[in-house]
């Protein structure tokens, strides 16, 4: 019996969770699923400058777990770039920090910066 997936830590969703070119057919093979999770540590580590094992410990996980997420991200955006589908955020094991762990506020956490508010999932009518 495998063991249970570690939910990740993730800050703030995305701004947009829709990328791509305007003049995309709306088909499915046109598109490229990125999950939360992965946005996040392209986030953490390409736009904040964390290194991976600060990324790890940002989002509660193990640095070959980062690495995994992380090269698996960077080829869905590969993708998306060069075949100009259209990039999907959404999904993913994750969980929304409450901005008050020992790593928030430190530079990666954006959930107390990012000056909108958080639905829960009964919120969303989830």
């Amino acid at each position: 019996m495998p063991r249970p997936r570690k939910w990740r830590k993730v800050c703030c969703l995305p701004e947009s969770s829709r990328f791509g070119p305007l003049d995309s057919p709306a088909n499915t093979e046109n598109f490229v699923n990125m999950t939360v999770d992965e946005y996040e540590t392209i986030r953490l580590i390409d736009l904040e400058g964390f290194t991976q094992e600060e990324c790890a410990s940002q989002m509660n996980i193990a640095r070959t777990t980062v690495q995994g997420i992380y090269n698996d991200a960077r080829k869905k955006l590969a993708e998306f770039l060069v075949n100009g589908k259209v990039l999907w955020i959404e999904g993913g094991e994750y969980q929304l920090c409450d901005g008050y762990g020992k790593s928030c506020g430190g530079g990666g956490c954006r959930r107390h910066r990012c000056g909108r508010g958080f639905m829960d999932d009964e919120d969303r009518g989830e």
